[in-house]
Parts: C-alpha cells; sequence; structure tokens
C-alpha cells in the first residue's frame, strides 16, 4: 500500500466516523468521494466560507477546527473533522448565510456543485445518502438551535 493511499484510508476513516458528518455514506461512497474532491489547506483566520458569498461547494473538514459564526449566536459553533460546511448555500444555490473561518491550521476536501452533481449522476444511491446524511445534519442543528423542542 502506498503512503498516499494510507493518507487517504485515514482520512476516510475520519469522515465515515463522525458523527456530526455525512452519517449515511458507505466505505465506497467515501472512496469516490476523496478521489473527486479537491484537497484545500487554510491558516488561522482564513475563510473557508463568507457570509453574502456562493459557497461554490461543501468542505468536508479532515484536520483542525473551524467555526461557524451565526449571527444569532455570539461566539458561534465550532466544527471539526468530519464535519462539513458550506451545505446550505449548496443546497439552495445561494449566498452562504453564515461565516466558517478557520481556528487553526485546516485541512479539507472541497468538492464543488458540478463535481457533486456529476457523482450523483453516475452514482444515484451516493447522492440519495449524501442528501439524506445532509437532511439528518440539518435537522439536527435546528433542534440544537431551536433548544431540542
Amino acid at each position: 500500500m502506498s503512503k498516499t493511499s494510507k493518507i487517504v484510508d485515514q482520512e476516510i476513516s475520519v469522515l465515515s466516523s463522525s458523527k456530526g458528518g455525512l452519517v449515511f455514506l458507505t466505505l465506497n461512497d467515501w472512496a469516490l468521494v476523496a478521489d473527486k474532491a479537491k484537497r484545500v489547506r487554510f491558516k488561522k483566520g482564513d475563510p473557508l466560507v463568507q457570509r453574502g458569498k456562493l459557497s461554490g461547494g461543501v468542505f468536508l473538514l479532515l484536520k483542525g477546527k473551524a467555526r461557524v459564526q451565526i449571527l444569532s449566536q455570539p461566539g458561534g459553533r465550532l466544527i471539526g473533522p468530519g464535519e462539513i460546511c458550506g451545505e446550505m448555500s449548496f443546497l439552495e444555490d445561494t449566498a452562504a448565510s453564515v461565516n466558517v473561518t478557520a481556528e487553526e491550521e485546516l485541512e479539507a476536501y472541497h468538492l464543488d456543485a458540478a463535481t457533486l452533481q456529476s457523482l450523483f449522476e453516475l452514482f444515484p444511491h451516493l447522492g440519495s445518502r449524501f442528501y439524506h446524511s445532509l437532511a439528518t445534519n440539518l435537522s439536527r442543528r435546528l433542534r440544537e438551535v431551536i433548544g431540542g423542542l
């Protein structure tokens, strides 16, 4: 096994084991995602997502933490390895409603909308599991915001 494939296997392990991530994706789904994703790095303070701008896709955090700044929540919330950001802008094809900023050096996979759509056309079951995961995450986050009602 090459060093590159070991790294990808470790990253897939991080992504697939996260309780706040895309929980319905299979290991095969993750392999497809990792193959098509672009690896990106951010320095502390760099923006991943900017309020009022299109996110251009989604970010899947591999290493490091990012702060999601929500206007109604001073201080925001931290996200870490295995979690996703940019998904609301991606889903609605609209400008982002939050700022997401690297809290420390951060590595992520970036999947632009065109790449995701291409994957979903080729592998419809991947698309189904991806959207199911997003719906579950967004529902959980909404429950957190409204206080578990």
